[in-house]
């Protein structure tokens, strides 16, 4: 797997992966609208790419960030893949890539939420395997 970061330029290639976990993102044109509007707020994004595609077969958006709980740390907003990349090592690609640019810039500790869904158990699993623990709940509360 081929992993690089997207710009401005060729966000567009991680449409079609993070439709996959995210359908709300829109048409093409939407998601990368609202992803540049994300990077400059910090957002970040990389893929993973077969050669098979044009497109990424997985992508991870994430920022760093800084809180009281946790300091300096990555968040990673989004990870998703395609059917055709899973089980092929793109995700874990991709949380290694992280880990290393948390590293080199001196961060300890990555962050994700992932839902509950009994279709979320693989991500689970690849979590697990990556070396992630349950540290709390997360709570979500929509407004009239």
């Amino acid at each position: 797997m081929d992993v690089r970061e997207l710009s401005d330029d060729d966000c567009r290639l991680a449409h079609a992966a993070m439709r996959e976990l995210r359908p709300q993102v829109g048409d093409e044109a939407s998601f990368v609208e609202r992803v540049r509007s994300q990077f400059a707020q910090g957002y970040r994004l990389i893929g993973a790419f077969d050669g098979e595609h044009e497109h990424a077969v997985s992508v991870a958006g994430f920022r760093i960030d800084e809180k009281l709980a946790w300091g300096r740390h990555v968040y990673i907003d989004d990870l998703s893949t395609l059917p055709e990349g899973r089980g092929r090592g793109a995700a874990t690609a991709l949380l290694r890539r992280i880990d290393a640019l948390a590293a080199a810039e001196g961060i300890v500790e990555v962050h994700l939420d992932s839902g509950v869904q009994p279709e979320r158990q693989a991500a689970h699993r690849l979590y697990f395997s990556e070396g992630y623990r349950i540290s709390s709940y997360h709570f979500q509360k929509s407004l009239p």
